[in-house]
């Protein structure tokens, strides 16, 4: 069923479609670049964190 709307579209608007297609994947792409790296950088803080509060003397 979704293909037949994206055939229609395509025979209909053609390469405008296509295009448009095209740069939501690629934007999709980039979000998820994006979230990956966001992600990695916050597993790297909690961890200097956790390393920081360890050699921090604790009250009593």
């Amino acid at each position: 069923m979704m293909s037949d709307a994206l055939i229609k579209a395509l025979a209909e608007n053609g390469p405008w479609a296509l295009m448009v297609f095209y740069l939501l994947y690629r934007d999709l792409q980039k979000d998820q670049a994006t979230r990956s790296v966001l992600d990695k950088n916050t597993q790297i803080l909690v961890e200097m964190t956790t390393m920081i509060r360890e050699r921090l003397p604790r009250e009593r």
